[in-house]
């Protein structure tokens, strides 16, 4: 591979992100375990956002939501994703945000593609309704700013090919006063379906020159990444689903945005090493037994591609103690190297469809009423 030249790095409000990489935030995976597994691999100066969370769910101090708010001692800034419909709870749950000193950077997800969040109007549905989307940006702008904490919004093209929001979104993004801006390539309808096109990103960046742009989608690897920029001029990657079962990904990633050269796969005794390590911080964070639970999820994502065999990858997907653990990933062979079929696309595809609305959603894009019931979900994201 080529060396590149380094790229820039980007300020998000009063940070220096470097090199610009952002760890986007997916729910069930980024928890602090997580987070603090990309960043030993990864820049301690890029960002790794954790779970979505609620704005209703915050301001109601739901249990389940506070839980999921916390960060490590090192992690700096720390970077919470919140969703909402109403430009009043926005601001109620940045306000108690910045007044508790939880979070040092807010994101705002306009790109869920998800059912029960677009139903009600929100995530990837709500930058159609131009002036709504437009007052939540202001509302939590204005919320954050006595604390000096930046927002940002990441949002999608748009809800379907019919409907295409992200030029507009970006636009009132950058007037409301957000730090920046991250566009995923695909819209609403297609999920995370077919390719994610970086014309749209090179449009948007095009469109929106006050703010930094980033893009998002169909990063896997550190090449993939050099290309999105090279590609739409812009100014950082966020990157999803290519770091699952893979937070070397961020060293990687490190290596080629500065320039440097790109180190080696590694080799299955040191995947072996990371899977027991991400285990021990999730049994930091949650105990042992929740702990193994979770990583069960991860374990076709860390051995994609590699020999494993069928009895033990199912013995794998239902281990239920570190010991248990230990032993297992002591019967593979730890020089086989990595492989080259777990390059490329992972996680979650799936198929398009049809984005579920509120009723006469697309009747009026000025119209700023707020879906009834949109704001009781507490789920904690």
């Amino acid at each position: 591979m080529t060396l590149a030249s380094a790229t820039a790095p980007l300020r998000i409000g009063p940070y220096r992100v470097d090199p610009p990489v952002v760890l986007a935030p997916m729910a069930g995976i980024t928890n602090v375990a997580f987070r603090k597994l990309c960043r030993e691999y990864g820049s301690r100066d890029s960002i790794y956002v954790c779970e979505m969370i609620t704005a209703r769910a915050v301001v109601e101090r739901n249990e389940k939501t506070l839980r999921m708010m916390a960060f490590d001692e090192g992690e700096h800034p720390r970077s919470m994703q919140l969703y909402g419909v109403d430009p009043a709870t926005m601001a109620e749950a940045v306000r108690i945000i910045v007044g508790e000193g939880w979070a040092d950077h807010i994101d705002t997800n306009w790109g869920c593609p998800v059912a029960k969040v677009t139903r009600k109007g929100g995530g990837a549905a709500l930058p159609y309704k131009r002036r709504l989307f437009g007052e939540i940006i202001s509302a939590a702008v204005k919320a954050a700013e006595p604390a000096g904490v930046p927002v940002t919004a990441k949002f999608r093209v748009g809800i379907d090919e019919d409907h295409i929001t992200h030029l507009d979104a970006g636009r009132i993004a950058e007037d409301m006063g957000a730090a920046a801006v991250a566009l995923h390539g695909r819209t609403a309808a297609q999920r995370y379906s077919g390719t994610a096109d970086w014309d749209q990103i090179a449009r948007l960046k095009e469109t929106v020159r006050g703010i930094p742009v980033l893009g998002n989608g169909d990063i896997f690897s550190s090449e993939d990444a050099l290309r999105m920029m090279a590609h739409t001029g812009c100014d950082g990657v966020v990157v999803g689903r290519g770091c699952l079962g893979r937070p070397w990904l961020f060293r990687e990633l490190h290596a080629a945005l500065r320039g440097e050269p790109v180190p080696e796969p590694p080799r299955l005794g040191e995947i072996c090493r990371i899977v027991y390590r991400h285990a021990c911080l999730l049994a930091e964070e949650m105990g042992e037994q929740r702990a193994l639970r979770d990583l069960r999820k991860h374990m076709s994502w860390y051995f994609m591609g590699f020999p494993v065999g069928s009895e033990l990858r199912r013995r794998l997907g239902v281990v239920s103690t570190l010991d248990e653990l230990d032993g297992l990933l002591g019967e593979l062979d730890p020089t086989v190297p990595f492989p080259a079929d777990a390059e490329g696309p992972r996680g979650r595809q799936g198929s398009p469809g049809k984005v579920v609305l509120p009723e006469g959603w697309l009747d009026d894009p000025e119209d700023v009423s707020i879906p009834e019931g949109a704001e009781l979900d507490h789920s904690g994201g």
